[in-house]
This record gives structure tokens, C-alpha cells and sequence, in this order.
């Protein structure tokens, strides 16, 4: 793969809007043990707000490729970034606990909308470069989740009613994007009428598409729940183990940034592979731990692994679609949306029913079932650029 980063004006537009949605996410995955103290949830109750996020991704997923062709992917981009500030807004303003349930569902379709449309876009903006230049705008976007993780430890750390107002600041950030940020002089894709991709894929797609789920599935069962059993195996208050999360967020960050530069010779596949196995490596780590810097280290490693894996996989799934990367990308959001909605809430029912160490054994189950997906279903991306078989298909 080259080596080389498409990194202009546009570049950095796609990532600014994904900054902002990682500013979200790195705040509200890891403070569902603040939420839940807030509301007096359960666990699976807890969990339910992942499982809001899924529905929203597999709508936005559903409805990807329709609204793509009919707005085009840049001004679809910016809807989904509006939405999702109208959503998180609500989040803020009214606590209750349905109230919360129904803005992040709306916040999530906005979530799931900026992401799916900018991944495409740099797809087809980068060509042949996509997959380094995909992976460092999502190590910039990194910088948002961080952000967002110091944001909630801090806030909640001193002053444990107000931990929610760090999360509005994406709000005022948004807004900047649009204002200073944008390219204005990007041209957008036209589609012709009646151009929307569709059509059956293939046994080798909805395999991968399985694998897909796997990936996504021990990410955010990871961001909602590795903060609780951080306590539960180390200790301090709900507020230190979100701000520990810092680690994971700078690991992903590292990740997204140098390891695609440090594997670039590698395949795509051989890079998810070894990823993969990252993963896994500082999920042992934290799962056995209990002791501070120890389990700090394999929260690290968890990111580092965790950080190429959505667009690796993401790639794989537009490289098996023969020519449709917006229904690729559609369906991929359908696949983030089932292992968002229930990896959170399963993890949260098995603490309710076994304790957080005993219910994450569920995730190297995940890690498993991605690595055998990946050595099954080979692809052929370091051969045929993306961005040509992108062309095939408008």
C-alpha cells in the first residue's frame, strides 16, 4: 500500500467532524458508570443507551445509500453533524432516564451518519492512498475522544453533578467546524437518477460483515465497560476510573497515527491480523490485572489495537462489494449498529447476573471470532486501489 497521506483542506474537514463525534464518544462511553449512579439504573438498564446507539446506526445504515444519492455524501456529512448536536443538546437538558434514551438515539443517527459518509469520502478522495489517509483523520478524531474522556474525569472528579456540561462543548466546536473548517471549494459527487447502489453480495461479504460485527462489538464493549471493571478490580470512584480511560484513548490515538505507517508493507489484511492480535495481547493484560500501572498498560494496548481495526475492516467490506462502497459502507453501519446495540447491554445483563470480571470473558470471544473471519475471507485491496472500484460502480 503507499505509503503517502493525502492531508489537504478536505482532509482535514472530515476529520474536525469526526474529532467532534469522538468528543461524544469518549465521554459518554466511558462515564456509563456516572449515568447510572445519576439515574439509579441497572446494569442492563445502563446498557440500553448502547443499545440506542445501535438502532441509530442501523437506521443511518438502512438509509445511507438512499440519502447519499440524494443529498450527496458532503451535505449528508453536515445534516448528520447537525442532528447529532440537536441530540446531544437534548441529552443535556432533560436527565431523566427515558429522556436520555430518546437523545441518544437521534444524537446516534447523527453519529453514524458523519461517520459512515466520511469514511466514503476519503475513500474516494484519497484513491489509492485511502487506507493510511482513513486511519490518520481518525487518529486526529482520537484527539476528540481524549479530550472527551478528560473532559467527564475531570468535571465529574470536582464537581460530580455537572459532569455532563463537558459534553456541550461539542456543541460550540461544531459550529467552528462549519464555520472555519470547511472546504468550500470541494466539489461533491453527482449521482445520476436512479444510480443508488444495490444488489446481493456475496457469501465472502456477509462473512466479513460477521467478522465486521465481532470488531465493533469488543470496541464498545470495551469504551462502556472497561472503566467498571478497572474499579471493580483496582478501585477509586466511578469518576478516577473514567479519567483512567485516558489510556485507552491515547493508545487508539498512537495507533491510528503510526501503526499504519509502521505495517504499511504489510496487507490489509495481514495489518488487521495483527492488530487483532494487539488486542488481544492487552485484553490479557487488563483482564488479569490488579494493579494500577498494570492494568493502565493493557488499556493502552486494548486502544492500540482497537485503533485501525474499524477502517482496516471497513475497507475489506468495500473491497468485497463489488464496485458499491455506499451500500458497503450502508451495511457496515447495520453491523456497527447490531454490535453497538447489544455487546453493551450484553455485557451489562452478565454483570447484573455474574459481576464485570466475570461477564468480559465475552470479549476474547469477539477478538476470536474477527481473527478466524479475517484468515478465512482474504481480499485483494493491495492489488486493486479502492478508489477504482468505486468508479465501476456510479
Amino acid at each position: 500500500m503507499p505509503r503517502n497521506v493525502v492531508r489537504d483542506r478536505f482532509f482535514w474537514q472530515v476529520a474536525f467532524q469526526t474529532v467532534a463525534i469522538n468528543m461524544f464518544l469518549g465521554g459518554f462511553g466511558p462515564s456509563q458508570g456516572l449515568l447510572r449512579d445519576d439515574q439509579g439504573t441497572t446494569g442492563a438498564q445502563a446498557g440500553l443507551h448502547g443499545t440506542a446507539l445501535g438502532i441509530a446506526a442501523i437506521a443511518a445504515g438502512a438509509l445511507n445509500s438512499r440519502l447519499a444519492h440524494r443529498y450527496g455524501r458532503v451535505k449528508l456529512s453536515w445534516l448528520g453533524l447537525a442532528l447529532f448536536c440537536a441530540g446531544l443538546s437534548a441529552f443535556i437538558l432533560f436527565p431523566t432516564y427515558p429522556t436520555t434514551l430518546v437523545s441518544i438515539l437521534v444524537a446516534g443517527f447523527g453519529t453514524s451518519t458523519v461517520v459512515n459518509n466520511g469514511l466514503t469520502m476519503l475513500n474516494r478522495h484519497a484513491g489509492d492512498k485511502a487506507a493510511l489517509t482513513i486511519s490518520q483523520a481518525n487518529a486526529v478524531a482520537s484527539v476528540g475522544f481524549i479530550a472527551g474522556t478528560l473532559l467527564i474525569g475531570t468535571i465529574a472528579t470536582n464537581y460530580p453533578d455537572k459532569w455532563k456540561l463537558g459534553l456541550f462543548l461539542v456543541v460550540p466546536f461544531s459550529l467552528f467546524i462549519y464555520l472555519f473548517v470547511r472546504d468550500k471549494n470541494y466539489v461533491d459527487q453527482v449521482f445520476e437518477e436512479n444510480s443508488r447502489q444495490r444488489g446481493k453480495m456475496s457469501l465472502k461479504f456477509w462473512i466479513s460483515w460477521i467478522g465486521f460485527i465481532a470488531c465493533i462489538g469488543s470496541e464498545f464493549a470495551t469504551s462502556f465497560w472497561a472503566a467498571s471493571l478497572f474499579k471493580d478490580r483496582v478501585g477509586g470512584t466511578s469518576a478516577s476510573a473514567t479519567t483512567v480511560m485516558l489510556a485507552y484513548g491515547i493508545g487508539m490515538g498512537l495507533g491510528r497515527w503510526y501503526v499504519g505507517q509502521i505495517l504499511f508493507k504489510l496487507h490489509l489484511d495481514q495489518q488487521l491480523l495483527t492488530v487483532i492480535g494487539i488486542q488481544f495481547i492487552g485484553f490479557a493484560i487488563f483482564w488479569f490485572s490488579h494493579i494500577y500501572a498494570l492494568s493502565i498498560l493493557g488499556l493502552f494496548l486494548i486502544g492500540v489495537g482497537l485503533s485501525t481495526q474499524f477502517a482496516l475492516a471497513s475497507l475489506r467490506l468495500i473491497d468485497l462489494s463489488d464496485g458499491r462502497p455506499d451500500q458497503a459502507i450502508g451495511l457496515s453501519s447495520l453491523a456497527a449498529g447490531i454490535a453497538i446495540a447489544l455487546a453493551p447491554l450484553a455485557l451489562g445483563l452478565l454483570d447484573d447476573q455474574f459481576g464485570i470480571s466475570r461477564a468480559y470473558i465475552m470479549v476474547p470471544i469477539l477478538i476470536a471470532i474477527a481473527f478466524i473471519v479475517v484468515l478465512l475471507i482474504p481480499t485483494h485491496v493491495s492489488q486493486k486501489k479502492v478508489h477504482e472500484a468505486e468508479g465501476i460502480s456510479e
